[in-house]
């Protein structure tokens, strides 16, 4: 699964997407990178989602990570890597795996999202027409993947109150699981923990 997960951090940083690397991204230090996150997969601080047309081939994806160590902050967690590989966009994908991510936060008893993008991008329109909140810029925030420093903008979104479930951990722990439809439609599956 990782090395499908780097071929899409691949794909985005090519295609331009500020998602936290320089290009060209090596694909050695793309599949480091995902394996860096399976300790926070194991402790239970992020969910990782994939859409996949076959095992082998990841089409989007998108995480949840939670706040470490933090007793007060339990009730939030932060969307992160909403990619979509660039022969898939245009399709809804994006907006599927972001809806995904908000149910099942909302479902485990979060009842706020943050997220980072950069300024001017196309996932702002995403986000906004989504029901995203934008909170402000900051300047200079990040160089994009061709090293440029790029503003950034901040958003939140509150999810509705849903009791947590049955011990407040997510189903199908370190499963990838089917949950779109079949007949060569992408599926989306659980590659990781939840809360």
């Amino acid at each position: 699964m990782t090395g499908a997960l780097a071929d899409l951090l691949t794909d985005t940083v090519d295609g331009g997407a500020s998602v936290g690397f320089l290009a060209p991204l090596d694909r050695a230090a793309a599949v480091a990178w995902w394996t860096g996150r399976c300790a926070a997969v194991a402790a239970g601080r992020l969910t990782v989602w994939t859409a996949y047309e076959e095992p082998g081939r990841v089409l989007g994806t998108v995480s949840l990570a939670l706040p470490a160590d933090k007793p007060n902050s339990a009730h939030r967690a932060e969307l992160v890597k909403l990619m979509v590989h660039r022969t898939a966009r245009g399709k809804g994908l994006g907006r599927r795996l972001l809806a995904l991510a908000e149910e099942a936060a909302a479902a485990d008893g979060i009842t706020l999202l943050h997220l980072d993008t950069e300024t001017g991008s196309p996932a702002e329109h995403l986000y906004r027409t989504s029901g995203w909140t934008a909170v402000g810029a900051i300047p200079d925030y990040a160089a994009d993947p061709g090293g440029v420093l790029r503003p950034t903008t901040i958003y939140y979104k509150r999810l509705p109150f849903v009791r947590p479930r049955e011990g407040n951990a997510v189903q199908g722990r370190g499963e990838l699981r089917s949950r779109g439809p079949g007949g060569g439609a992408p599926r989306t599956g659980r590659a990781g923990t939840g809360r």
